[in-house]
């Protein structure tokens, strides 16, 4: 199961990358083809639909690495089993907040893509297929709730706390 979702968060965290290297491409190839008296048209629009994927794509695996922002003035004076009750109440609230916001968004995807919603820019783009991108990051995000909730219901340290980098408490 581990090997399972080590991979996710990588393929995650891969596809990101991919979105941002997409973003600076579609922006060297506008400033190139502006040189040359040419437009790229909707790059602009791609690349927001690339920084967004981007985004989302990335908050499971930055949750795993400890980067998300984290207010540790409290938790970070909290000891044993009180800093492990505090854990479990803010993993499960995470948890419960983002699987309401990840029904809800692949429900508006699989409805952008049932009443055919196209985008209103230069190129008629699918919207389900950037919503997709999104509502698949945040389900990566859920599932790295979890398995940190998982992990300190049964003892362990959640993910972030392993990751060595500090809250800024």
């Amino acid at each position: 199961m581990r090997t399972a979702l080590s991979f996710l968060y990588r393929a995650a965290e891969v596809l990101g990358a991919v979105f941002l290297v997409l973003i600076g491409v579609l922006i060297v190839s506008q400033v190139f083809s502006r040189l040359l008296g040419r437009m790229v048209p909707g790059a602009d629009e791609l690349a927001g639909y690339c920084m967004a994927a981007s985004f989302f794509l990335m908050l499971g695996p930055a949750l795993r690495r400890g980067a998300h922002i984290r207010v540790g003035v409290l938790v970070d004076r909290l000891h044993g089993g009180a800093r492990r009750v505090f854990e479990v109440i803010c993993l499960g609230f995470a948890t419960a907040l983002s699987l309401y916001f990840a029904y809800y968004w692949v429900q508006m995807t699989y409805d952008s893509y049932d009443f055919g919603d196209l985008s209103q820019g230069v190129l008629p783009i699918p919207l389900w297929i950037p919503q997709a991108a999104m509502a698949a990051g945040l389900i990566v995000l859920v599932v790295a709730l979890i398995d940190d909730l998982v992990a300190v219901l049964q003892g362990r340290e959640a993910s972030y706390q392993n990751a060595g980098l500090q809250s800024e408490g």
